[in-house]
């Protein structure tokens, strides 16, 4: 998919006052130029609600010089872009802001070789666990993130819960902030905006959050910065090292019993990511199931342990899955009970689990991001139940393959 090279700007007309109390917004109104929103459209909406409508230009331009220029009518609705009517893509570089001298965050995440871990050709990386106001948390990091609709690669952050803190029927809502270090000036700059668009004529404002639960782990992921852009950052990147850190600024529970969480200020929880240039430990492991169709399918099965870089793992499948799918089987690697790691330094990981389709060679196969091996990884939602019959179980028999690759170590700050 190409990057589109058109945005909107806003050529006639002045949107209204804004309503709002935000001094940084009220300084700067009105604009002294055209403003250059910074979104592209990519699909117009059709919508009866209150629309503001303005003159845009689409241009392009080529070496500096606008080479073609068009004029077109433009109706942007907020909210029904919110609903999914309208796509916007935001400009992720526009919402990077400094959070100040004063920004400390619950969580940081030191990765030491930088470059090492693009050479691993992992797509993401996902920290040890944290503990904030009564929950377990991970911070995960997407090396090379592209919006919809764009080819440039950027560095992007999301945060994730650990379903071992999620209880069933309850939502925890939380807002947040995702950031990156900025070692020359000593401050956190990161994601500010939860939301942009033009409703009425002015920029809508918020810090990021998520409503986790049983079944939705993970927030939305929020652009920082090109990775082009960070490579050649003699600021975010020193000595081949950056730190990203997240703050939780509010829970709220929804449940039966209306929890009240208060986020409680505490030192900041540092972790080291250490990945290897070359040297990494491989391992595989092929469980040959005879007797699927035997087991008991409501429940946790597991494979005979095998090792790997020292310690010993088992392939853990819920036949039927479990509590955080649907209608799936569920498959993760774990270490084995008696073996889990209670070290100072942990391995850091990239796996790939298989599930071999024996009538036709079209195996099913999924690869984890790196991880820290503090426990298990895998997937709920691995393969749909009304799939196994298509090859993946033959009779009784199932097969099933994991490969695990140690790329480096991870500890505490």
């Amino acid at each position: 998919m190409m990057e589109p090279d058109e945005d909107l700007i806003l050529t006639s007309g002045m949107p209204p006052e804004p309503e709002m109390d935000d001094p940084k917004v009220l300084a700067a109104w009105p604009p002294a130029r055209p403003i250059r929103f910074p979104f592209i459209l990519k699909k117009r909406a059709a919508t009866t609600h209150q629309q503001f409508l303005c003159r845009v230009k689409q241009s392009t331009e080529s070496r500096g010089k606008r080479r073609e220029v068009k004029t077109v009518n433009a109706s942007v609705c907020f909210t029904r872009a919110l609903l999914g009517k309208a796509h916007v893509v935001p400009d992720p570089e526009w919402r990077i802001r400094d959070f100040g001298k004063t920004h400390v965050p619950d969580f940081e995440w030191r990765i030491d070789d930088f470059s090492s871990l693009l050479k691993t050709g992992s797509k993401r990386a996902t920290s040890g666990p944290f503990h904030c106001s009564g929950y377990n948390w991970d911070l995960q990091v997407s090396l090379m993130h592209k919006e919809a609709g764009s080819v440039t690669p950027y560095v992007a952050l999301r945060l994730a819960s650990s379903t071992l803190s999620l209880v069933p029927a309850h939502t925890v809502h939380a807002v947040f902030e995702l950031s990156i270090c900025n070692h020359s000036k000593g401050m956190y700059y990161g994601c500010k905006v939860h939301y942009l668009g033009i409703f009425s004529g002015f920029l809508n404002w918020g810090d990021a959050s998520y409503n986790f639960d049983f079944k939705n782990f993970y927030s939305k992921e929020h652009c920082l910065i090109p990775l082009k852009k960070l490579l050649k950052s003699s600021a975010f990147l020193v000595d081949d090292g950056c730190v990203f850190a997240v703050e939780i600024l509010k829970i709220d529970v929804c449940s039966p019993e209306k929890k009240a969480v208060v986020v409680q200020k505490k030192a900041t929880t540092v972790q080291n990511l250490f990945v290897q240039e070359k040297g990494f430990v491989k391992g595989t492991y092929t469980w040959n199931m005879n007797n699927f169709l035997e087991l008991d399918l409501d429940h946790c099965v597991r494979s005979p342990t095998f090792e790997v870089g020292g310690h010993k793992w088992c392939i853990s499948m819920y036949p039927r899955g479990d509590l955080y799918s649907t209608d799936c089987l569920s498959l993760y690697l774990s270490l084995d009970a008696s073996n889990e790691l209670h070290l100072e330094s942990k391995k850091v990981a990239v796996m790939t689990l298989s599930i071999l389709n024996q009538k036709n060679g079209k195996h099913l196969t999924k690869t984890s991001g790196l991880f820290i091996c503090d426990g298990g990884w895998g997937w709920p939602n691995f393969l749909a139940l009304k799939k196994l019959k298509k090859g993946y179980v033959v009779g009784s028999s199932c097969i099933v393959k994991a490969d695990l690759t140690i790329v480096g170590l991870s500890n505490d700050g």
